[in-house]
């Protein structure tokens, strides 16, 4: 495809970007090696990830400078060290800690972000973090992929990235840059990517596991074949690639054009905005999404069928849990069914429970005892305020987000909003993305 060779075009780095990358990435591990000469506990520090593979797109480099303690360094040295020699090498970029499965240091270093993340100096297999596969992940690639291999690797990244597709941290539960560099060893090229994709049948098997995955997906890790990469994607997330691969291998010219305005459904969304204390972006995202998981389930429950949900935030201050309802209101009255009469006990229990909050009681043709009465709460708005000002403690939402929510909040309907960042989620969530689902 003509297509495919311009496209090719647009994700490999030219010259000018590579040396000026190079200098900005050999500058920021001779201030690391600096600082972690001071320790003994560390053993090395090297390059890993898209920078060290060759696998990075232009206008979107990360740099990631591992460093490797000694397999008997305990964890809390291990954790303080690492953060220290972090900050103190970075410390003229305004550096900051993020969290996966243990804590690492970032910051800007001239417009590039820098990673300084530490794991131990392991032999294969003996993993002590989840960190310690990474390096074991630079050198596997490296070995297994030509210059053209990683630029087909860069074109499906690009590909995810465009598609809204791409990241494995728990904010996006997508397709890592390790996921799209094993699907192009497994595949071959981009393209063969896309057509596999565009067949995938559910528990589908890349690789070579040694035990059984119930997951839709599964990608093994060829230097674990213990772990399965396709946990950290989403179902949806899953689906929506296998929907654009098939619309891509109808149309590859759509992919190149600009998307055209969706229908919303902005009056069934419901808004839920608060501040909060900041912290790690991990631990607020994970916060955010069990509690609009609990919400949701509340809402459920009292009958607001809802039928999607997002959380948002902008990792400073501010957070959106987003409602898509098949209805902000519904009926004012609901039918309670109780036991059939033949059960004693259980329908003299119903009865005395019901039969004030009955408006009329009945013995249905099946045989159960039925009550009809009014809800408590027939508008989504009223019932989440009520939720989260009066039964906040056994509504499931994260212990972490309780004295944020304390402080204050606003409920709103989706068209209310003003918030840019906070519009834009809502719109991709009550909206059909053209691609995805694209029919000829």
């Amino acid at each position: 495809m003509n297509i495919l060779i311009k496209f090719k075009k647009t994700v490999i780095p030219n010259r000018k970007e590579q040396e000026q990358l190079k200098k900005i990435a050999d500058f920021s591990i001779n201030l690391v090696k600096k600082e972690a000469a001071k320790y003994s506990e560390v053993n090395t520090i090297e390059f890993a990830g898209s920078y060290a593979k060759g696998t990075w797109l232009p206008k979107s480099q990360d740099i990631d400078i591992f460093v490797k303690f000694h397999e008997n360094t305990n964890p809390e040295k291990f954790e303080s060290i690492g953060e220290k020699i972090g900050f103190d090498s970075l410390k003229k970029f305004k550096p900051y800690v993020r969290y996966s499965e243990h804590p690492y240091v970032e910051a800007f270093v001239k417009g590039k972000r820098v990673n300084v993340v530490p794991c131990y100096d392991v032999k294969s297999g003996n993993w002590k973090s989840a960190a310690d596969r990474s390096p074991f992940h630079t050198k596997f690639i490296l070995n297994s992929l030509d210059q053209s291999h990683k630029n087909e690797v860069r074109m499906l990244k690009k590909f995810l990235i465009n598609n809204d597709l791409y990241g494995a941290e728990i904010a996006k539960q997508a397709f890592s840059g390790y996921v799209a560099e094993v699907l192009i060893l497994y595949y071959g090229s981009f393209l063969k990517v896309i057509k596999a994709a565009a067949n995938f049948r559910w528990n589908q098997i890349i690789g070579k596991p040694t035990k059984k995955f119930d997951t839709p997906l599964v990608i093994i890790d060829p230097i674990d074949s213990n772990r399965n990469l396709g946990t950290a994607v989403s179902i949806e997330n899953i689906g929506r690639l296998v929907l654009l691969s098939r619309a891509f291998l109808k149309k590859p010219s759509l992919f190149f054009k600009p998307k055209k305005p969706s229908k919303k459904n902005l009056e069934n969304t419901l808004v839920l905005t608060f501040g909060y204390k900041k912290r790690s972006p991990d631990v607020i995202w994970g916060q955010l999404k069990r509690s609009a998981s609990a919400l949701t389930k509340q809402l459920n429950l009292t009958g607001f069928n809802v039928l999607r949900s997002q959380v948002v935030t902008d990792e400073i201050s501010n957070a959106a849990l987003i409602f898509l309802l098949q209805s902000i209101k519904i009926e004012k009255r609901i039918v309670r069914k109780g036991p059939d009469f033949f059960r004693s006990k259980d329908s003299d229990k119903f009865i005395s429970k019901n039969n004030k909050k009955s408006i009329v009681m009945w013995i249905g043709n099946s045989g159960r005892i039925l009550s009809l009465q009014n809800r408590l709460e027939n508008d989504a708005v009223g019932f989440l305020r009520n939720i989260l000002k009066n039964k906040i403690k056994t509504s499931g939402v994260s212990n972490g987000l309780l004295p944020d929510f304390k402080k204050g909040f606003k409920i709103q309907y989706g068209k209310q909003v003003k918030n840019k960042f906070i519009k834009k989620a809502i719109q991709a969530l009550a909206s059909t993305d053209e691609y995805t689902f694209y029919s000829s």
